[in-house]
């Protein structure tokens, strides 16, 4: 890869980041506080949080085998998402390349950043080819997103094809593994030492069953770490989510039963799905969720709603047409959609 320093916008690198009360003091024990003008009733909630969430990455770390120098912890995925544009691509001159379809906010990210997006269709079994994506690159590309197991298609990206793109690429490859707890392919995460452009994302709000917290994980060297703790704002992640984040990650019993669970549901669910007269196709997946064909997406998904019963219409996205993604629910819910779709 280029250095990190060409990568970095110059703005970023000059960049003094902001200095919290709560880092000032850092290394050394306290017990009155009068340097943040808080409040002093209320406790804890009078107080800011820690900004780089110290007690928290201990346990990510231990649970996601990352050393915590490697961890940076967000507002979702989606704040390092955005933080990557902010911090590697100068707006109206730098350009990123993405598989397409994919997840949607890479896009949207790039329109707010003013970083043009360069799409490059998958093939007709979802499966990205490296050649492709590093012929759209340029001397500008900056950032190069993969979703795996992607989103919305469901499917893992062939390993060999993702390490051709790390290896080859000069600029930072995205691998976003939201949903890699539902697969059995080994998470990118545990190479990063062995690839210094590579920055792994994840999440609590999918096998964590969290989505309500808003904690997103970035996993890359500590040089772009610490690049990611300059730009962020000084306490991006709450003490509520932080709380209940440490609670979660302490007792894994509930997350791993949950983890079975979906798995066996969607197998079930997949199976019954093929039998609809509707269902034209069903595509394999390594998510919780998974693309189906129908016969018509549009009147489906608009007769579902009317039954209280919500998927996800994707038939405008490229590839997709006509093709609903369905979100593994209960044994009852899955029940419920099934029901309502063998009388549709």
């Amino acid at each position: 890869m280029k250095p990190l320093q060409e990568l970095t916008r110059p703005n970023i690198l000059a960049l003094a980041p902001y200095s919290s009360a709560r880092d000032e003091y850092s290394g050394h024990e306290a017990h009155v506080f009068l340097d943040a003008n808080e409040c002093p009733y209320n406790a804890p909630l009078n107080r800011y949080p820690d900004p780089l969430q110290r007690e928290l990455k201990e346990l990510v770390a231990r649970q996601k085998g990352v050393p915590a120098d490697n961890i940076f912890l967000g507002n979702g995925s989606d704040e390092a998402i955005d933080l990557l544009y902010r911090c590697f691509c100068q707006p109206g001159a730098d350009n990123v390349v993405a598989i397409e379809p994919t997840y949607g906010m890479y896009r949207v990210c790039a329109d707010i950043n003013d970083v043009e997006y360069r799409p490059v269709l998958l093939d007709d079994q979802f499966q990205l080819h490296a050649d492709a994506l590093l012929a759209a690159c340029d001397d500008h590309t900056k950032l190069i997103w993969i979703c795996s197991p992607n989103n919305p298609t469901g499917n893992s990206m062939q390993r060999d094809e993702v390490l051709r793109v790390i290896d080859a690429f000069q600029g930072i490859v995205v691998l976003d593994e939201a949903y890699s707890d539902f697969s059995r392919q080994r998470p990118f995460r545990s190479e990063l030492a062995q690839h210094p452009n590579l920055v792994v994302l994840n999440t609590m709000s999918k096998a964590w069953a969290s989505a309500a917290i808003r904690l997103g994980m970035a996993f890359a060297s500590a040089d772009i770490i610490a690049i990611f703790n300059k730009v962020k704002y000084p306490y991006n992640v709450n003490l509520l989510t932080q709380q209940q984040a440490m609670q979660r990650l302490k007792d894994t019993q509930d997350v791993e039963r949950w983890l079975q669970l979906v798995l066996q549901e969607r197998s079930r669910l997949m199976e019954a799905f093929r039998q609809l007269p509707i269902c034209q196709q069903v595509y394999p997946t390594d998510a919780n969720f998974f693309l189906a064909r129908v016969s018509d997406a549009q009147a489906v998904y608009d007769y579902l709603v009317h039954q209280g019963i919500i998927v996800r219409n994707r038939t405008r996205v490229q590839l997709c047409h006509n093709c609903l993604r369905i979100t593994v629910g209960t044994r009852s819910e899955n029940a419920e959609l099934l029901g309502a779709l063998r009388q549709y």
